[in-house]
């Protein structure tokens, strides 16, 4: 029987820079199904805040393709797009409370993990228009979280990512900035998503406490690869999914996800999404490779 948590609210949030593959299915599957497991909302929210990286018509396929394969939001779509004067108040926030420094370093000028390492902080009088805005962490902040699948993770984010990016240089809004203030704006309590944006998570909750928003729970699931090992991703190519086979790609995400198959003479995409919403186990979900048990993420 599933969960009666009528609180909880999932979401699938894709980047319109290429069609649904079936990496993307896996991971909007997964939290469609824990959000209907627990009772609860699942929403769709479309992060189209980077439009040098967009494809002309990339959201609305992305939307025909999640309708196709019979996965529909509880609310209204939340564009990002349209978000800018709450990512702006955030900053503001942020700002009066001594967090940010502008940036001006180059790429050459940055140090590991794209660190301003110090180098702007004393000068800001000198900086001009043309900065990026930068987070100030403070030494020894240590983030502990514990994910739905992996487990206890540590990270001491003054050392991997003492003053990471909020806003770019081009005055675009970064992922990290948007995605705390919309999960805190739609009330997400939980997040199912790829592995490779668990290195996100402890900028997130950073974030989070900064601003005095909720820390939802996570749950990062690992990622399929093609046979060179490479991740299924539209930067390496992978084949868009295609609405007539929807089905069976539904059925092959089930299979990734280690999840029972349906009925063979279930051939409807809701016939099978009721099935898999009946015998959802999320006990049974594969471990990430290369990231087994608990962890130091440094």
């Amino acid at each position: 029987m599933p969960d009666s948590q009528p609180g909880y609210r999932g979401r699938f949030a894709p980047s319109p820079t290429g069609p649904l593959h079936l990496g993307s299915l896996i991971a909007a599957l997964a939290s469609y199904l824990e959000a209907r497991r627990h009772g609860g909302a699942w929403l769709v929210r479309m992060e189209d805040l980077d439009p040098p990286r967009e494809e002309p018509g990339a959201a609305a396929s992305i939307l025909d393709a999640l309708a196709a394969h019979g996965l529909h939001p509880d609310e209204d779509i939340l564009w990002q797009s349209a978000r800018h004067a709450a990512y702006d108040a955030a900053l503001q926030t942020l700002g009066s409370r001594g967090l940010l420094f502008r940036c001006d370093c180059t790429r050459a000028m940055l140090g590991p993990g794209g660190a301003c390492g110090g180098r702007c902080a004393p000068r800001q009088s000198a900086i001009g228009e043309h900065h990026a805005l930068r987070i100030r962490v403070p030494d020894n902040t240590v983030i502990h979280f514990r994910d739905g699948l992996q487990g206890e993770f540590s990270e001491r984010l003054d050392a991997a990512l003492p003053d990471f990016v909020l806003r770019r240089k081009d005055g675009l809004y970064a992922y990290q900035l948007a995605v705390v203030v919309d999960d805190g704006f739609q009330d997400i309590t939980h997040i199912v998503r790829g592995s490779d944006l668990l290195d996100s998570t402890a900028r997130q909750l950073y974030l989070q406490a900064c601003l005095g928003l909720p820390h939802p729970h996570y749950l990062h699931l690992p990622v399929i690869t093609h046979a060179d090992g490479q991740k299924l991703s539209k930067q390496n190519h992978a084949p868009p999914l295609v609405a007539a086979q929807a089905g069976n790609n539904l059925r092959q995400a089930l299979d990734f996800l280690n999840q029972p198959q349906p009925p063979a003479a279930l051939r409807d995409c809701d016939g099978i999404l009721a099935s898999a919403c009946a015998n959802w186990n999320p006990a049974a979900l594969p471990p990430v490779l290369g990231m087994p048990g608990p962890r130091d993420a440094r």
